[in-house]
């Protein structure tokens, strides 16, 4: 489960965003955070990867989920 490349588009006053990295923690899971308020290129990327503006956006090895949605995260993780 810890193979899976991981990318977690936030931002700092998202609670979703907070509930989905600190669920990955609990996991032991690794990601690599991208703020999309710090960096605009982030924000543009989290944009063309789920065709829309909302946050959390998760790359889950290609898969992207919108949203701190556990059950589609369990299933993308136990994939790898």
């Amino acid at each position: 489960m810890n193979d899976a490349n991981i990318i977690v588009y936030s931002a700092t006053w998202c609670a979703f965003c907070h509930a989905a990295k600190e669920y990955f923690d609990k996991l032991g899971v690794k990601y690599e955070d991208r703020d999309v308020e710090s960096d605009p290129t982030f924000a543009t990327e989290s944009v063309v990867k789920s065709g829309q503006r909302g946050i959390p956006v998760i790359d889950i090895n290609g898969e992207i989920i919108v949203g701190f949605d556990r059950p589609k995260i369990d299933a993308a993780l136990q994939k790898r």
